[in-house]
């Protein structure tokens, strides 16, 4: 008799999508852009179409650098693929990445780090509800001193459960960690790219990018953008839904971060 076979054990949609994962290598051979915008993408063709064409005429007039949009389509079950398609046709400095199967914000954003060929990674939601006003002000505090810029939202137009929800969860998170970030909530950040085109992706990891950066020497600064009510589609989430997660996330990250040790590597000269 044949022994029993023990079956495969069951495998997330994230890990399935990042098991091999390789860095993404693009066939583009344009000159690269100053600035890569990444945008995650998730069953939001009620809206998609305004917020690029919003995006892309505010960059037309106030960037004033080369840049290039990476929508992620985090593996959109609606017509979302069709509607960037269509907006691929009409634009060069677009680009669309596809995971599949759906695997998550934090996937999505990592792909599109891994991708982008800026020297700058902007991040923003899809959703519309991110102003892409704010975006040159972002770009423009990231020099020589300051290697990530985190906006927060001054302003908040949600319900009142995700504003005070919210609060309560950057709250905890500050106390865990010995941070002061405003609103790790907001989508809208600037990074050098080389903080975040090589972070380990894990589930649940955007909620904690100012972490990485810091636990790498950056230097952070914050500034209030704009917050709008969303005009279309369905929120993804709820505060209570990913509760849970970011409690056991929040653990992990503070080990790590009282693990984390920098120091100055110096060479000897010869002679």
């Amino acid at each position: 008799m044949l022994p029993a076979v023990a079956s495969a054990p069951t495998v997330s949609a994230f890990e399935s999508t990042f098991a091999n994962w390789n860095p993404y290598v693009s066939t583009d051979k344009s000159p690269a852009p100053d600035i890569s915008v990444v945008l995650p993408v998730y069953n939001e063709e009620a809206c998609i179409a305004g917020v690029l064409d919003e995006l892309f005429t505010v960059l037309d007039a106030k960037l004033g650098r080369p840049y290039e949009v990476l929508a992620v389509d985090d593996g959109s079950s609606d017509r979302t693929p069709e509607l960037l398609r269509a907006q691929a046709a009409r634009r060069t400095n677009l680009r669309i990445l596809r995971l599949v199967p759906n695997a998550g914000q934090s996937a999505a954003f990592c792909a599109g780090f891994r991708a982008a060929r800026g020297r700058i990674v902007v991040t923003l939601d899809a959703d519309g509800q991110n102003d892409p006003a704010d975006i040159p002000a972002m770009v423009a505090r990231i020099g020589d001193t300051v290697d990530c810029c985190c906006g927060y939202r001054a302003r908040r137009m949600d319900t009142a459960s995700k504003r005070w929800g919210s609060r309560l969860a950057n709250a905890v998170r500050n106390r865990a960690l010995g941070e002061q970030i405003i609103d790790t909530g907001c989508s809208v950040k600037a990074f050098k790219a080389e903080f975040v085109r090589t972070l380990q992706p894990w589930d649940g990891l955007h909620r904690f990018f100012a972490s990485f950066v810091a636990m790498q020497g950056g230097r952070i600064v914050q500034i209030p953008v704009n917050h709008r009510p969303r005009s279309a589609g369905t929120s993804k989430y709820t505060n209570w839904r990913r509760l849970r997660k970011t409690i056991r996330d929040l653990k992990g990250v503070a080990w790590l971060k009282s693990r984390t040790r920098r120091c100055e590597v110096m060479e000897e000269p010869r002679g």
